[in-house]
C-alpha cells in the first residue's frame, strides 16, 4: 500500500484490501435455500481481470467521491508465496518446519545442531524460532523423572535405615548402588531402567543384611565370616531367581535390536540386563564384605530397638530405683 496515495484519493487500506479481495477471490454476500439445502451466494469478478498481476493492477476502485482509480496507483501488486493454512498459538501466528532424522544419527545431535544454526540467524521484529517435536517432549520427560528419580533415592534411603534401624547400614547400601548402575546412555528409557535396577538393588540389600541379622539374633550365630557366608548362600538362590526372571523376560527386546518403534524400551532393557549383572555380584560379594566391616554390633542395636533378645547374646536390662517418698531416687526410708 502506498498510504500516500491512497490518502490523495481518500482510500483508507482496509478499503483497498476489501476491494481487491472481493475482485481477486470473492465474498459470500447470502444465502439461497432450495428444497431444503442451502446454497453460498458470492461476488466474484470476471476472470477477464483476474488473469495476470496486469489484469490486478488495472482493477477499478471506487473512491469515496465518486471518481474510480486503479489499483496499481495506490498498491504494489507482487506475486509472492503464502502459507496454505495460517496455523495460530496463543493469539500468535506460527509456521511449522519439519524434518525426519536419517537413520542411524541420534536425534539429541541433530536437534543441538539446529538450535546451534538458529542462534546465528537474524530473525525480523516478532518472529522467534522455538524447537518442538518429539526432541523437546524427551527433553521435559527425562527432567520430571530425574526429579522422581531423586525423590525415589531419598524414599529408599529412609526405607533402609527404617529396615536396618543403623544409618552407617544404610548409607553402606545407599552408596553401592551407583555401582549397580554403572552403563547405559542418558535417555528417557534409561533412565526408566536405571529406577528399576535402583529397585531391584535396593530389595536384594534389604533382604541381604537383614537375613545377616536374623542369624545373629534368632539362631545364635556369631558375628564373623561363618555368618557372612551362611547367610550370602542362603540368600544366593533369592538373588539369583530375581535376576534370571527379569532378566529372561527383557531378553527378547535386546535380541530384536533397536528397530523402530523400540526407541524406549531397546535402552532401557539393556540399562536392566546390564545392572542386574552388576546389582547381583554387589549383593552376592561387596555387600557380604561391607557388612563383615561395618556391620560389628547391628544385631545388638537392633534387640535394643526391638526389645526382644537374642539367643546367645546377653540380655540388655534397665532397672531403675524405686522413688522414695521424697520423689528422689535412693533407698527406701525405714
Amino acid at each position: 500500500m502506498d498510504l500516500e496515495r491512497a490518502q490523495e484519493y481518500g482510500l483508507k487500506p482496509g478499503d483497498v484490501r476489501r476491494a481487491a479481495g472481493v475482485l481477486v477471490a470473492g465474498i459470500e454476500v447470502g444465502d439461497i435455500f432450495r428444497g431444503g439445502k442451502a446454497y453460498d451466494v458470492q461476488v466474484w469478478g470476471v476472470p477477464e481481470v483476474r488473469n495476470s498481476v496486469t489484469d490486478i493492477e488495472n482493477l477499478l476502485l471506487d473512491t469515496p467521491s465518486g471518481e474510480q482509480v486503479r489499483l496499481a496507483d495506490v498498491a504494489r501488486v507482487e506475486i509472492k508465496a503464502t502459507p496454505n493454512v495460517i496455523k495460530r498459538e496463543d493469539m500468535q501466528r506460527r509456521i511449522d518446519v519439519g524434518g525426519n532424522v536419517e537413520e542411524g544419527v541420534a536425534l539429541s545431535t541433530i536437534a543441538k545442531e539446529v538450535a546451534r544454526r538458529l542462534a546465528t540467524v537474524a530473525f525480523p521484529a516478532g518472529y522467534y524460532p522455538v524447537l518442538l517435536g518429539e526432541y523437546a517432549e524427551r527433553q521435559a520427560a527425562e527432567a520430571r523423572l530425574r526429579v522422581f528419580t531423586l525423590l525415589a533415592a531419598v524414599i529408599i534411603l529412609l526405607l533402609l535405615h527404617t529396615s536396618f534401624k543403623r544409618w552407617t547400614l544404610a548409607l553402606m547400601a545407599f552408596l553401592a548402588f551407583p555401582t549397580a548402575l554403572v552403563g547405559g546412555i542418558v535417555s528417557l528409557g534409561s533412565l526408566v531402567g536405571f529406577l528399576t535396577v535402583l529397585g531391584i538393588a535396593a530389595r536384594n540389600d534389604i533382604m541381604m543384611i537383614s537375613h545377616f541379622q536374623h542369624l545373629e539374633l534368632h539362631e545364635g550365630e556369631s558375628f564373623g565370616s561363618d555368618l557372612i557366608l551362611r547367610g550370602a548362600r542362603e540368600r544366593l538362590a533369592p538373588i539369583l531367581m530375581t535376576a534370571l526372571t527379569t532378566g529372561l523376560a527383557l531378553l527378547p527386546l535386546v535380541v530384536a535390536g533397536n528397530i523402530a518403534g523400540h526407541e524406549i524400551e531397546y535402552p532401557m532393557a539393556i540399562v536392566i540386563l546390564g545392572g542386574l549383572v552388576t546389582s547381583t555380584l554387589l549383593n552376592l560379594f561387596v555387600i557380604p564384605a561391607l557388612y563383615l566391616r561395618f556391620g560389628r554390633d547391628s544385631a545388638r542395636a537392633l534387640e535394643r530397638i526391638g526389645g526382644e533378645p537374642a539367643p546367645g547374646l546377653p540380655a540388655v536390662h534397665n532397672r531403675a530405683r524405686p522413688l522414695n517418698r521424697r520423689g528422689h531416687r535412693g533407698r527406701r526410708d525405714e
